[in-house]
């Protein structure tokens, strides 16, 4: 699928700015392979912010500190902050789009705003799957976000479960991404379309709360 920007993966290698898709087939593939683009950001002094399923917090942590994550002090200077999907993308239990578009811009623009080199994002999309109001908007979301990610000098990782997804919206999420991790490759994405164009299929689309799940 396109050429690789690196022979060998190395997550850190993924350039500032960029909106990146990575498929995993379970979580230990994903800690396996994103664990460098974690360790790489503390080195560099970045910001790190993670939003992740309620369900796996405590597996998350342990993650970050077997990654050699000060987890306490990490926390208490600001460098590291990790949300559940209630307290960002599902805020009040819902998906609102421009909602957690205000929030989003605001998590980077408050990174650079305390001196941060870049924020590092990394975000766990299976809250697409629960049975909320807006997250059919899923996609919309991931194609305006292009709009975004570009003004800043971040990096931006949506981590996709693909046992838990349905075809249709791997498909779509491989289309409104730049970058994509598949195969524990990182790569050029060769069916990324435009936000300006991908938007007009979204928006045409009888029914955007078609089921996530596989």
């Amino acid at each position: 699928m396109g050429s690789t920007l690196q022979p060998r993966l190395s997550v850190s290698n993924v350039r500032q700015g960029q909106h990146v898709c990575a498929f995993f087939d379970d979580v230990d593939e994903q800690n396996r392979v994103l664990r460098p683009y974690i360790e790489d950001g503390f080195i560099a002094g970045d910001r790190i912010y993670n939003y992740v399923d309620p369900a796996r917090w405590d597996d998350h942590l342990a993650w970050l500190a077997e990654a050699g994550v000060d987890l306490p002090e990490a926390m208490r200077t600001g460098q590291l902050e990790v949300r559940r999907w209630e307290d960002s993308t599902l805020d009040q239990g819902r998906f609102d789009l421009d909602t957690w578009f205000a929030s989003f811009e605001e998590v980077l623009q408050s990174g650079s705003a305390a001196g941060y080199p870049q924020t590092r994002v990394l975000g766990h999309m299976e809250w697409a799957l629960l049975d909320l109001p807006g997250v059919g908007d899923l996609i919309e979301y991931e194609t305006r976000v292009n709009y975004v990610i570009p003004q800043y000098q971040d990096i931006v990782i949506c981590v996709y479960d693909v046992s838990k997804f349905g075809a249709s919206v791997v498909v779509d999420a491989l289309r409104t991404h730049p970058i994509v991790i598949i195969g524990g490759l990182l790569q050029e994405n060769p069916f990324y379309l435009p936000p300006d164009q991908f938007l007009i299929e979204v928006k045409a689309r009888p029914d955007r709360r078609s089921s996530s799940a596989g």
